[in-house]
């Protein structure tokens, strides 16, 4: 037979109604009522059915995933993530594709809110980046929580959590110093992620800082994409006799794997010849050969710090999760690609 609540409530000596507070996380529950129920509820293998909880009363149990990334593993670890979160909490996830460059968008948003009865969204970049679409989920007073490439900032108090690829990237520039490399090309994602900018300046902060002057025509804008990678990487390297390059970075793993294909393609020895480097430690970063040396970004644990973030928001001020992290810095992960081995 199935478990139902009131079995729970029988086997942990309280109400019906105590079951549910519990199970709905509502804060004015004692921990000794609290835990009781649910050892009940493990002891049992209650599970809550949460289409019957949301048609029961006005709470939702649903929040909502919005992305707009055309990297796969970026999207899977992302809903990861989240979704480990929503199974602790007892809700259920939402998950929404969508262009940012769509001018329907808001509308788009607006009326999945309203069909799925979503409690919060969770924000990816460049979405989380969009002013008009943070406005209007303000008007609706929608609980959010943002995504965000950034180094934090004390004067937003919107709930956010940041990823410091500014640092990350400075981190890799001056790994590709420090083997002798001074003519390091960079080739940028796509100008309206706000992590383009962060990486192009954390790489030129670091030429900066070593007394190497930035040089323009080692930049290449182009996309996300491993296309880009292999069409910088061909544009940057065609006339290398003028620009000495010995170095490239690229915006990601995949921008990175597309400059090494490029560079095999051209009889260019990596890393004897040229080092390449990438970014956000994807499958991408594995895949090649040589291996990518990348930054290493937890892209499920930054997902889950924005589900709990989101969630201490939706409990109110009485039951905030104090040890939510909110600024992430990817780390430096060396491999063949940038050093030859000895």
């Amino acid at each position: 037979m199935k478990v139902t609540i009131n079995d729970v409530a029988k086997l942990a000596g309280v109400s019906m109604k105590t079951v549910s507070r519990v199970i709905n996380n509502e804060p004015s529950v004692r921990k000794k009522t609290h835990d009781i129920v649910m050892a009940a509820v493990k002891e049992l293998n209650y599970q809550p059915n949460l289409a019957a909880r949301n048609l029961a009363g006005t709470s939702s149990y649903a929040i909502g995933l919005v992305y707009d990334n055309p990297n796969a593993y970026y999207v899977i670890d992302m809903q990861n993530g989240v979704l480990s979160r929503c199974r602790k909490e007892g809700y259920e996830l939402v998950i929404h594709p969508c262009s940012y460059a769509d001018s329907e968008m808001e509308n788009e948003l607006k009326t999945m809110i309203q069909r799925s009865r979503i409690a919060g969204l969770v924000l990816t970049p460049p979405l989380s980046e969009q002013q008009a679409l943070i406005d209007e989920l303000d008007s609706m007073n929608m609980h959010y929580v943002r995504i965000l490439s950034g180094r934090g900032d004390d004067s937003d108090n919107s709930p956010c959590i940041y990823v410091n690829d500014y640092a990350a990237a400075y981190e890799i520039t001056q790994h590709l110093l420090s083997l002798g490399h001074k003519n390091i090309a960079f080739i940028c994602g796509d100008e309206e992620h706000k992590s383009t900018s962060e990486r192009l300046a954390g790489y030129q902060q670091a030429l900066a800082d070593n007394g190497i002057k930035n040089r323009e025509e080692l930049v290449y804008r182009g996309e996300y994409s491993f296309e880009s990678g292999v069409s910088g990487a061909k544009e940057l390297l065609k006339d290398n006799n003028a620009l000495q390059i010995t170095a490239v970075m690229g915006g990601n793993d995949e921008i990175a794997a597309g400059a090494l294909f490029a560079a095999r393609l051209m009889d260019i020895s990596i890393p004897n010849e040229l080092a390449i480097t990438g970014f956000e430690d994807s499958p991408f970063s594995k895949q090649t050969w040589p291996k990518l040396t990348t930054a290493h970004q937890d892209n499920d644990i930054i997902s889950q710090h924005a589900a709990r973030l989101l969630f201490s928001k939706t409990r109110g001020a009485r039951n905030q999760d104090k040890d939510i992290q909110r600024i992430f810095t990817p780390s430096l992960v060396v491999r063949d690609s940038s050093q030859i081995q000895g």
